[in-house]
């Protein structure tokens, strides 16, 4: 009986399909966090931040809960450049992990709604997992009294490039906030 079990894996669970999706945005000079909705597959722009989330889901009353959304986030330069600095699952319930980190703002997912829409995925077990032995490599020598993780004495050290891809923006922002100027657009769009 616990051989069937083994083999069979979980199943995966119903999700709901919802159009909306609730996320918090910190200002770390003021300190502020702002709640806002955004529509799927809208763009809203939070300080320097422009999100634009493609799918929310959650998952129905009688499963464990489970709030995810597919979000794309651009940086927003003061040359009016977009550059790509977030493209993934966001998860409410581990928004440490699964947030955006920027230099001013952070933003997480907080919750999904207005979803009725349930999609029912198959229920087809999973094929067990093979692990295949691990190879060991062997460690390069290293001169004992060079520090780790810097290059050898005599080697250029490079200072890393801005972070993020350089993208084009798809559309305007539907909303904008700016936490440090609360009800003020700088746009003159408010």
């Amino acid at each position: 009986m616990c051989l069937s079990l083994a083999l069979t894996g979980q199943a995966a669970a119903d999700r709901i399909r919802n159009p909306t999706a609730v996320f918090a945005g910190l200002d770390k000079i003021t300190g502020r966090i702002i709640s806002f909705e955004v529509a799927v597959d809208e763009t809203v722009q939070f300080g320097a931040l422009q999100l634009t989330p493609r799918v929310c889901w959650t998952r129905p009353p009688t499963e464990a809960p489970q709030t995810t959304s597919f979000t794309e986030v651009d940086e927003v330069t003061f040359n009016n450049e977009y550059r790509r600095i977030f493209t993934g699952w966001m998860y409410a319930a581990s928004p440490g992990l699964h947030g955006v980190e920027h230099a001013i703002y952070d933003v997480w997912l907080t919750d999904c709604k207005g979803g009725t829409e349930l999609v029912v995925d198959p229920k087809e077990p999973e094929p067990p997992v093979v692990e295949e032995p691990r190879r060991t490599r062997p460690a390069p020598a290293r001169d004992v009294n060079q520090q780790p993780g810097l290059p050898p004495p005599g080697q250029r050290i490079d200072v890393l490039p801005p972070q993020g891809v350089p993208v084009a923006p798809r559309q305007e922002p539907r909303q904008r906030f700016f936490p440090t100027n609360p009800g003020r657009d700088p746009s003159g769009s408010n």
